[in-house]
């Protein structure tokens, strides 16, 4: 079966979902299985009086010669409490359970990690400092979709939603934990009633569950869940945009704890941080520094913006999330950051392709894949939504999920398979010098896109260090918007001119169609090939 057919399957219920190895309150003396990277769970039986949620400690120690990890528990309703853990190297791992209650205190056994499966790489890191691998070296590129509240609408439609993204390039999601001002959906994350009637010292169980199953589903599908865990759509409706300061600090404790195990977790601490005017720097240095302390496995974090920059610089921001359809038109300016950042950067919001009447959710299909190359060219990566209006509810894509309306996204997955044979290491800028940006590996690999220039022809020229004369070079010209690949019939032999830029051999220029949207690879030939 094609990999398309099973993810579709997997999501159908034909296969089953990935399902956490879980043990009870008991001691053994045989290890339990489980796979390296995958998903196990401690589930013991305590106090359901009073409120578990703030008068109950629970963590567990999980040791593996050396090594030591101390992973946070919770509560999950009914008297039932849960350790969640991810193991992250093979072999025999001991654990004890720590609590401030004698039920849930001096649990202990051990555990056998086996190696990981085909298809599971582990979780995402940063590498090569401005790029991303999983943890087993796999090379990670960025392809990301943004559909906020795909979970706070109905099963029908999240169902659809996966059908959809189970066909679709993208290998991120950005979504939400809090519903949103507009959303009404069956659960809510306190106990209470809405839109303000809630008990904020407990949480609701159900809800956190349902944001896991998506979440779940999503690692099956083999998609990065990028974690929004604030966000200033709220407007006061349901209040979970100004809770006290006690009550921020305890939800991102409980929500870490619960989610952390999962694989494909990325943490953002907002969207548009700035415009929630009630909460300061302080406060979200404070949220970044909660999550970095209570995440056992220290998932990607990143915080994203409205009109003013968080400090991207700060240690504890492991990427720059950054909102700017400007910065994204031109590639150059892409680099900048890069350049102040040193770490990867993803413009996860670009605008938007689709008919809303905002200045940021009208984009053209062609505006929106031209943001994703200029993005590559720069060596950063580029976040996708669909805004076309659903006539039926008035909602696009961006808010609920459901079926794409546009058409960048065939293209997106072109490009996509385009960065698969690019070099493992990751693209970086190499125009030195140059009269187009060039991306890629020096004295191997090089990329360039003209965007919506229409040139008839280049010359062949590259200043880039790496290369030598002699050396041969082959040729492709790359249709974006159509999604051709065309190579040059004829190799191009590398002269040196005095400036130590390198031109054809015979002083060649490479014909062009005379349209847009078109990229240039160039691949320099092994010593074998040549």
């Amino acid at each position: 079966m094609t990999s398309t057919l099973l993810r579709w399957l997997a999501i159908a219920g034909i296969i089953f979902l990935q399902t956490p190895i879980s043990v009870a309150n008991q001691v053994t003396d045989v290890p339990v299985s489980v796979e390296q990277w995958d998903f196990f769970e401690i589930k013991l039986t305590g106090p359901a009086t009073g409120n578990p949620f703030t008068e109950v400690s629970l963590s567990a120690q999980f040791v593996q010669g050396d090594r030591k990890l101390d992973v946070p528990g919770f509560y999950d309703g009914d008297g039932i409490y849960r350790i969640r853990f991810m193991p992250d190297t093979i072999g025999e791992w001991q654990y004890e359970t720590h609590s401030n209650r004698v039920e849930l205190q001096g649990r202990h056994a051990a555990i056998l990690v086996k190696p990981a499966r085909a298809g599971n790489h582990g979780p995402v890191s940063v590498r090569n400092t401005f790029h991303f691998a999983y943890a087993d070296g796999t090379p990670y590129r960025q392809i990301g979709t943004t559909s906020y509240s795909w979970l706070h609408h109905n099963q029908a439609l999240e169902e659809q939603t996966l059908k959809t993204l189970a066909t679709s390039p993208f290998n991120k999601l950005r979504m939400v934990v809090f519903p949103m001002q507009q959303n009404n959906p069956d659960l809510y994350p306190f106990a209470g009633r809405p839109p303000l009637a809630w008990d904020l010292s407990r949480f609701n169980p159900a809800f956190f569950r349902h944001i896991e199953t998506g979440i779940d589903q999503l690692r099956t599908l083999g998609i990065e869940a990028d974690i929004i865990l604030f966000h200033p759509y709220d407007k006061g409706h349901f209040g979970f945009d100004r809770m006290p300061a006690s009550v921020d600090d305890r939800y991102l404790r409980y929500v870490v704890a619960r989610l952390s195990a999962y694989r494909n977790v990325w943490w953002s601490m907002a969207n548009e941080f700035d415009f929630m005017t009630a909460k300061t720097t302080a406060d979200w240095d404070r949220y970044f520094h909660i999550v970095q302390q209570s995440d056992p496995y220290q998932h990607l974090r990143s915080i994203h913006n409205g009109l003013q920059l968080y400090n991207q610089t700060q240690p504890w921001v492991t990427h720059a999330s950054i909102q700017s359809g400007a910065v994204a038109e031109d590639a150059r300016r892409a680099v900048i950051l890069r350049d102040v950042y040193r770490k990867p950067v993803v413009l996860d919001e670009v605008k938007y392709e689709g008919n809303m009447q905002q200045r940021w959710g009208h984009l053209t299909p062609e505006a929106m894949l031209l943001r994703f190359w200029q993005a590559t060219i720069a060596g950063t990566y580029a976040g996708h939504s669909d805004t076309y209006l659903d006539p039926e509810d008035g909602l696009p894509w961006l808010d609920k999920g459901g079926v794409f309306r546009g058409q960048s996204v065939p293209r997106i997955a072109f490009l996509r398979s385009v960065l698969a044979t690019a070099p493992a290491e990751g693209l970086d800028p190499i125009d030195e010098g140059a009269s187009l940006p060039f991306v890629g590996k020096r004295g191997s690999y090089y990329l360039t896109y003209f965007g919506r220039a229409t040139p008839l022809n280049w010359k062949f020229l590259l200043y880039q260090s790496g290369l030598r004369e002699g050396m041969r070079c082959k040729v492709e010209i790359i249709d974006t918007w159509n999604m051709t690949i065309h190579p040059v019939d004829e190799y191009f032999e590398l002269k040196k001119q005095d400036d130590d830029s390198f031109i054809d051999k015979h002083g060649r220029s490479i014909a062009l169609p005379g349209k847009p949207y078109v990229a240039l690879r160039i691949t320099v030939l092994t010593t074998q090939q040549q």
